[in-house]
């Protein structure tokens, strides 16, 4: 089986198609599991790396797309919220909220629906390139279109 062919890629090119249908998986031929290899491997900045990240926020979750050069901030993001405590999210409550295997966690086509957070951080990128479900796969797109497609709020989130 091809990795375009896996559950994960072929939900996030579902949706990215019906979001626009210009938009594509990009299968890598080395693995984008980490921000500084997904940069390596598309021959970009890692800031222009999206960060999948889903926190445990309370009694719910709250899915923050970072920046690669940049880490999420748990007072912040605690501080936006008005909540008193925050953590990373367990790789069990990855999967069971996003549908989706930490290294593949994409910004979009959760199994549950999510609050989405995107860091200011990320506007300073023409090409944006974030996660498509597997280790191995992305897709580009610009930050306003990041915006509309997760349909996520704009925050200062990262440090």
């Amino acid at each position: 089986m091809s990795t375009l062919d896996k559950e994960p890629v072929k939900r996030v090119e579902e949706y990215l198609k019906n979001f626009d249908p210009n938009l594509n998986v990009i299968l890598l031929n080395t693995s984008a599991r980490t921000a500084l290899e997904a940069a390596s491997s598309l021959k970009c900045d890692v800031g222009a790396i999206v960060k999948s990240l889903l926190f445990k926020t309370e009694n719910t979750f709250t899915l923050c797309l970072v920046a690669g050069d940049k880490k999420a901030s748990l007072n912040k993001i605690k501080k936006t919220l008005n909540i008193k405590d925050a953590s990373m999210a367990s790789a069990d409550e990855v999967k069971d909220i996003t549908g989706f295997t930490i290294g593949g966690v994409s910004p979009v086509a959760h199994s549950n629906k999510v609050e989405i957070f995107i860091d200011k951080s990320l506007e300073r990128f023409v090409d944006l390139y974030a996660a498509a479900g597997h280790p191995n796969c992305v897709f580009k797109i610009d930050y306003s279109n990041l915006q509309k497609i997760t349909q996520g709020s704009i925050k200062e989130i990262s440090e």
